[in-house]
């Protein structure tokens, strides 16, 4: 989060000229520009003329008192930051104001200067906040106006082409889950801990679906939600993104809380990632029934959202997302391991066992490995190809063109690597 600008206005307004003044020294030293009236219809008329950040108002003041005359602010400019100023402690006066006026502070006559400056700060700063959230989520928005367009373009395109209808619908698929894995990643570029985590949870919560049967549909809803799982944040400001939950409390805590829904919320408008909508609203259930943010216990709680939520927090352990120091693998796996019947569903956490213990055969690769010089047209991908920092370079089933081929070489060269690159056996020559 950047700091408060200093070109932020603040507006004093109060019937007492040497309350102003003092107001007006102490907050020019600090670069805000400072407007003052006498009276709250002076100070009404001035908003209906320009924008201002924060409005200090007096309790006591003639025609009108701080408490009408907030609520009047809130009414015209309600992203106005409004503070009271009341030289005394009349309770029902100041509930009446945050009820009204929806008041950010109120400060009592005399003020300690460092105080009333602090207090100033932090309601620009929320302010700040606020209004980085909102562009966030109008670019989000926006992203997700264009993600829809393209998948409309692309299903327009399946329907025009009905005697190439199965040929086209796999090829939809895969473009759509690597739009999905490209979208994705939109917040781990913001934050270097976070790189590779989505596609990691995805992967570990597909391999859990797996062992515990569930049907290929239903495991690749789960697998596209946990490439998802983490979307609810991007409105998060970058310090926030940095910081462990350990480390939140308060309002920041309470933010933080509202992710999963925020993150339903952004999905919903699109018709294929409903089902996958309602598992990243309940991916922070616990199976006791203390998580957020519908409290749900259980088997209340969707199969892949209990999935999910071991998958996302054994990961986040060992990345330093939820505590301050990162765990080992074997460290993050006892911690989960431990907390069956209370965060995660023993069900779920007797497949994980299996698969960390090493108990579960590894499902053997009918692929190659090959180097970047060996490959030719007309192979097929039958993995993602992942860079070191966990971004996608090629998804999983990508048919590969000679102008592909081309473009893997030119980033070997320019990035000084190796790329292994795994296809199909029917594509490959040992």
């Amino acid at each position: 989060m950047s700091a408060v600008r200093e070109s932020r206005t603040v507006l004093c307004v109060d019937d007492e000229k040497h309350i102003l003044s003092a107001l007006r020294r102490l907050f020019r030293t600090q670069g805000y520009e400072v407007l003052t009236e006498e009276s709250a219809r002076a100070g009404l008329a001035l908003l209906e003329t320009r924008p201002v950040d924060v409005v200090i108002s007096d309790m006591r003041m003639p025609e009108m008192d701080g408490v009408e005359f907030l609520e009047q602010v809130r009414l015209r400019s309600p992203d106005s930051m409004r503070l009271l100023l009341t030289g005394n402690a009349d309770v029902r006066l100041i509930l009446d104001a945050v009820n009204r006026g929806e008041i950010h502070r109120y400060i009592t006559k005399p003020w300690d200067d460092h105080e009333m400056s602090l207090v100033v700060r932090h309601a620009l700063e929320r302010k700040a906040l606020v209004e980085e959230q909102r562009r966030l989520e109008a670019l989000t928005q926006s992203q997700n106006e264009r993600l829809r367009e393209l998948n409309q373009s692309l299903e327009a395109k399946v329907a025009a082409r009905t005697a190439q209808l199965e040929a086209s619908n796999d090829k939809l698929k895969r473009n759509f889950l690597t739009s999905i894995q490209v979208f994705s990643s939109i917040i781990e570029l913001r934050c270097a801990k976070l790189a590779g985590h989505s596609r990691r949870v995805a992967d570990l919560a597909r391999r859990l679906a797996r062992r515990l049967d569930v049907d290929a549909r239903d495991t690749q809803l789960i697998f596209i939600a946990g490439l998802l799982h983490n979307i609810g944040k991007v409105g998060f400001a970058d310090a926030m993104l940095e910081m462990p939950v350990s480390r939140m409390n308060g309002e920041l805590l309470g933010l933080y809380r509202r992710y999963p829904e925020r993150g339903e919320q952004l999905l919903m408008p699109l018709e294929e990632l409903r089902e996958a909508a309602t598992l990243v609203r309940s991916h922070q259930e616990r199976f006791d029934g203390e998580g957020f943010p519908d409290r749900l216990a259980g088997l209340d709680i969707p199969l892949g959202a209990r999935i999910l939520a071991l998958a996302s927090d054994y990961d986040n352990l060992q990345i330093g997302v939820l505590a301050e120091h990162s765990l080992r693998p074997e460290q993050a796996a006892k911690l989960v391991i431990d907390s069956r019947g209370k965060r995660y569903d023993p069900m779920v956490v007797a497949a994980f066992e299996e698969l960390t213990s090493g108990r579960v055969p590894v499902e053997p690769k009918h692929d190659w490995a090959r180097r970047v010089h060996e490959l030719h047209p007309g192979m097929r991908t039958s993995r993602d190809l992942v860079r070191g920092d966990g971004s996608l370079l090629l998804s999983a089933e990508h048919v590969l063109t000679e102008r592909m081929i081309r473009q893997l070489s030119e980033f070997e060269k320019l990035t000084d690597t190796v790329l292994t690159v795994y296809v199909n056996l029917e594509g490959a020559t040992q």
